[in-house]
Formats: C-alpha cells, sequence, structure tokens
C-alpha cells in the first residue's frame, strides 16, 4: 500500500513547501520509492528541485489523462528514488478541471490508484486554502501534515482544519500537526508552544525553528539534509520525517470506512 501523507495549511507561509520538499527527499534517501506531486500554480517544489515548471497539456493532462499520461508527466530529480509531478502556472485551474468530472472530490485518489506499483510514498504540497482541491487531497491522503507558527491566527486556522476534517464523508486522514519557523525568543511563540500540546493529541513533538538554512533552499534549490546535513535543521526534519512516517503508518492500518 502506498502511504500518501499531504503537507498542508488553510494559512499560507507557514513552511508548508519546505516540509514537503524535505520530507520526500528523506524518504527517498532511506530507500523508499517517492512521489512528490507539486499542486500549487506557483510551482514551488518544482523550482527547488530544479525541474522545468512545465506539463505538457497542463492539469487538463493528468486530470483527463489515463496512467500512461500521467507516467509522462512525471519528472525524474538529482535524488534517487525521487520524482517529482510538477506543476505550472496553469495549474491555478484545476479546480475548475475537477469540477467538470462525474466524481470532483475523487479524482486525485483514482489518479493515485496506477501508481501504488511504482511508489511507497507520496507527498502531496498542497495550495493554501480551502476548495475542491482540498477536498480532493483529504480523500486522497491517509496524513495531513500541518505546519503550525505558533501564532493565535495559525492556531485558529489548526481548528478550523479539524474541523474541515471532521466533517469529511467516507475515510478521514489523520492530522498531524507541528510547530513550523519557531521562535523561543518570542513571548507568543513560547506561551504557545508550552501550552497547545496539552489541548492538543495531534501534535508532533518535532519543532521546526526558524532557521536562516531553511531559507536557503532557494538559493541551493536543494533540501536542507543534502546541502547542510549536519545542520539542526536537518535533524529535525529527519525527526519530523520519522513521526510523520509513522503516524502515517498507523493511518494505513486503520479498517476502510465505507466510501460514501
Amino acid at each position: 500500500m502506498t502511504t500518501v501523507i499531504a503537507a498542508y495549511n488553510i494559512k499560507g507561509g507557514v513552511g508548508k513547501t519546505s516540509t514537503a520538499v524535505n520530507l520526500a527527499y528523506l524518504s527517498a534517501r532511506d530507500g523508499a520509492r517517492t512521489l512528490l506531486w507539486d499542486l500549487d500554480p506557483q510551482a514551488a517544489c518544482t523550482y527547488l528541485l530544479r525541474v522545468r515548471p512545465r506539463v505538457k497539456g497542463g492539469a487538463k493532462r493528468v486530470v483527463r489523462g489515463g496512467a500512461r499520461m500521467l507516467e509522462e508527466a512525471i519528472k525524474g530529480t538529482d535524488f534517487a528514488n525521487l520524482d517529482l509531478l510538477p506543476a505550472d502556472f496553469r495549474h491555478r485551474h484545476l479546480e475548475l478541471l475537477l469540477a467538470a468530472t462525474k466524481q470532483p472530490t475523487r479524482v486525485l485518489s483514482r489518479i493515485l490508484e496506477p501508481l501504488a506499483d511504482s511508489y511507497d510514498v507520496v507527498v502531496l504540497d498542497c495550495a493554501p486554502g480551502v476548495s475542491l482541491v482540498t477536498e480532493n487531497v483529504l480523500r486522497a491522503c491517509g496524513l495531513v501534515l500541518v505546519p503550525l507558527i505558533p501564532t493565535t491566527l495559525s492556531v485558529r486556522t489548526l481548528d478550523q482544519l479539524s474541523e474541515f476534517i471532521g466533517k469529511t464523508d467516507g475515510q478521514r486522514p489523520r492530522m498531524l500537526g507541528f510547530f513550523s519557523m519557531a521562535d523561543r525568543r518570542k513571548t507568543l511563540h513560547r506561551e504557545i508552544m508550552d501550552t497547545l500540546p496539552a489541548r492538543r493529541a495531534d501534535l508532533a513533538k518535532t519543532v521546526i525553528p526558524a532557521l536562516s538554512v531553511i531559507e536557503q533552499m532557494a538559493v541551493h534549490r536543494a533540501p536542507v539534509p543534502f546541502f547542510a546535513p549536519r545542520s539542526v535543521a536537518a535533524r529535525r526534519y529527519e525527526q519530523l520525517t520519522a513521526e510523520a512516517l509513522q503516524s502515517a503508518a498507523q493511518a494505513d492500518r486503520r479498517p476502510r470506512s465505507r466510501q460514501r
């Protein structure tokens, strides 16, 4: 069974793409056949992995095409075991393409089905906001990995996401939040990191701090554990990946409920 993890948050600018790229790289580095699917029209994952941000036929080709067209859209990367399904700016029309199908909330699940024999792990990098694409993601993945800046508004979006997932029909994904871009020098960050775990059981132990080496991913166009393997950030992403994969495995072992 392929493990599907979505890096997602309703709020943008929280470290979602950094999470997706580092998670996918570490999964592949440890031997898992891994696919990173860039679902964001900004194509940040595609840029970071040095892949041309263009899919022949655009999102329409991926949504309406068969397994052969999907395989043609997938690109290799500079890293062993890691492939990328790139995005381009035409992905901004993805929601309209999904809406035009017979089962608009099940399209991503259908697309992923033929990949089960090719990949052990699929990581979805999702655009912020709530949309039909979001509904597809929640039905396609087993785990939603949620970067959370320790601020009041970010905590509010975590509550909103929990409520949204709770209303999802059929098998609901497990949610795992984690503190991202955290700075313990800030009083509010400290207070939220010290108090929120007592209120929520769906938070990872790993905290990703606000470090300049993570921002340098855009300069090196590579994952942190590749260009700075001994850094604090690399170790934290390794710990987060281990937690995420363990949580996803537990989600995959749950009995499947009947889809409506």
